[in-house]
């Protein structure tokens, strides 16, 4: 076999026509099990929202366009983002404020966090936004955002940016007023396509869901009600996905989203998966242990459970997380993985 030198003459000459060799590299790329790049991290509300209240009085919601502070992973920095395929944000805006209507072509989901007042408007359709509702902006939807209480209003937003830049297929375009002109009815949409009824002609060919609000009074019901008949997963609680009730798939194509409840004292049965999942905490208290780390929540807090790392949670109160992640886009291509700790009898 050739010395080193040899094989490093060897490497400089196919570098300058462009190519390189493999073996150097192979077992990096091809590794026994995920390595992901992001950190396990958790942004406490009450440390971020000083910070959201001085951003609103130091920018003014024309200026920023969206007066977002994104929640970005320590282990990737200057990437803007809370997982390596997923962005994280919380959003403010102050009463009497509009965000002014644009389109791009990455899907967002929004999780109300705090305050009355708050509205979308999608595709000139407008839906009121309440703490625990979780609102979705389809893909290449005209939408704005508007502030019509008394007091600030947060949300978490989450968006497949990542993975759509990624695919170099990010688009965006600005609607040239602030608002969009409204040409349908509040709930319009929840009238046509979430009441069990159709109408009659309608076509499912829709990849996300046609309803832009789900509100939380009926998810907690939900939850409530597969608590009462003992429907409860062993690794985390009462869980269930926001779904298309056109055709059962998720809500969206490329990020799933999941509520569950954890009644007090709850401890689950450690559990890990291929997709890094974002949590927001909507109530209660407890905690979440990641390969050992210890993470303490309480309510609106935001924290992040990386690909295939070994994790449970704990409920002090009952309580309620809300997540999302990309397992849409791995189990449509075949790689989504889970596992969980298997205890003796």
């Amino acid at each position: 076999m050739a010395d080193s030198a040899t094989r490093e003459d060897f490497y400089s000459r196919i570098g300058a026509c462009n190519l390189k060799p493999l073996w150097e590299v192979l077992r990096g790329q091809l590794t026994a099990e995920p390595n992901p790049p992001e950190a396990t991290v958790l942004w406490r509300y009450e440390d971020v929202r000083p910070f959201l209240l001085e951003a609103a009085r130091l920018i003014s919601v024309q200026d920023a366009d969206r007066r977002v502070l994104v929640l970005e992973n320590p282990a990737l920095p200057g990437k803007t983002r809370a997982t390596q395929s997923l962005y994280a944000g919380l959003q403010i805006i102050m009463p009497g404020e509009v965000a002014p209507c644009h389109r791009h072509t990455p899907t967002a989901l929004r999780l109300m966090v705090e305050g009355e007042g708050a509205y979308t408007s999608v595709d000139g359709e407008r839906t009121s936004m309440k703490p625990g509702d979780f609102v979705i902006t389809r893909s290449w939807s005209w939408h704005d955002h508007g502030n019509e209480g008394s007091g600030p209003v947060v949300w978490l937003d989450g968006l497949d940016l990542p993975l759509v830049g990624f695919l170099n297929a990010t688009f965006f375009e600005g609607y040239g007023t602030a608002v969009h002109s409204l040409n349908r009815l509040e709930g319009d949409s929840r009238a046509r396509y979430g009441s069990g009824i159709l109408p009659v002609d309608h076509e499912p060919i829709a990849t996300s869901t046609p309803l832009l609000n789900y509100p939380y009074a009926n998810t907690r019901e939900a939850l409530r009600a597969l608590a009462r008949a003992g429907d409860q997963d062993p690794c985390h609680g009462v869980k269930s996905r926001y779904i298309n009730p056109l055709t059962g798939d998720y809500a969206m194509p490329t990020m799933a989203a999941f509520a569950q409840l954890l009644g007090r004292g709850f401890r689950g049965v450690p559990y890990r998966s291929t997709y890094s999942t974002i949590y927001q905490v909507v109530e209660g208290s407890g905690r979440t242990t990641v390969s050992g780390a210890v993470l303490p929540w309480r309510a609106h807090d935001v924290f992040v459970v990386p690909s295939w790392k070994w994790h449970h949670h704990q409920a002090d109160a009952e309580s309620v997380l809300f997540s999302f992640s990309d397992r849409p886009v791995q189990q449509k291509l075949g790689l989504w993985r889970e596992q969980r700790e298997q205890r003796g009898n």
